[in-house]
């Protein structure tokens, strides 16, 4: 099974890198910085900073190439604020931005996949990393990163809903905080405590369980669920 997985440097997308390969299947990771794969014959790595549309367009190819991703992960994102307070131009430069890497390059992701999975008759599967705030939201200096994984969660219904009779799949992933660097920067902000004062378990969620939920989605074990959104969050929202 060959797997493309963007974010692959750090956090999640990692995790999810490696128990794929574990598992022997072949991955292609993306990420803003170039990185060392001689040692592994099972992944192949492109730099790609998908903030840049150019950018996101060589990664076409990979949809008209042998061999096709036959899983597709949308894992690649940023957090960066932007209070109502600043000027209009930056709150939405901020919004572009934003939404260009957690929402827009990953739906041209999509299509170019379910365009390909359809020409030659493949089941593939999308997996989409959400948030859980893109379904009960964020504060105010994080609502484009809100509105961006809200709009992932809708993306996702869609190509669900129209493609299923095709055999293709898709399914959202909504992590609360994770033991990863974005939520170490987010407790240098706020402080542990205020971080962890809503979850039922008395520990983040390590990167690994996402990993593990991936692979069974990944391997085709879960294909009635279509549509669904899946959330891993220590009980923090319960939908």
């Amino acid at each position: 099974m060959v797997c493309l997985i963007t974010g692959t440097s750090r956090g999640i997308g990692k995790s999810i890198a490696i128990e794929l390969i574990e598992q022997n299947h072949f991955v292609i990771g993306t990420s803003r910085t170039t990185i060392n794969e001689s040692t592994n014959n099972q992944y192949r790595h492109i730099a790609c900073d998908l903030s840049k549309p150019e950018e996101v367009a060589k990664l076409k190819k990979l949809f008209e190439d042998e061999p096709i991703p036959e899983v597709l992960i949308n894992n690649a994102g940023i957090f960066e604020d932007a209070d109502f307070s600043i000027s209009d131009e930056e709150w939405l430069e901020n919004w572009d931005k934003t939404f260009q890497v957690n929402l827009r390059s990953a739906a041209l992701l999509c299509k170019w996949a379910v365009n390909a999975w359809k020409e030659k008759g493949i089941e593939g599967r999308i997996i989409n990393i959400s948030s859980r705030a893109g379904q009960r939201g964020d504060t105010q200096e994080y609502a484009s990163y809100a509105a961006s994984k809200g709009g992932m969660i809708a993306l996702t219904k869609s190509i669900a809903r129209s493609f299923g009779k095709n055999g293709i799949t898709a399914y959202t992933i909504c992590p609360g905080f994770v033991d990863t660097d974005m939520a170490r920067d987010s407790i240098k902000v706020y402080g542990e405590e205020y971080l962890t004062q809503s979850l039922f378990l008395d520990t983040i969620a390590p990167p690994e369980e996402f990993a593990n939920l991936v692979l069974l989605l990944a391997e085709g074990k879960l294909k009635h669920a279509t549509g669904q959104t899946f959330h891993v969050n220590s009980g923090s929202y319960l939908p």
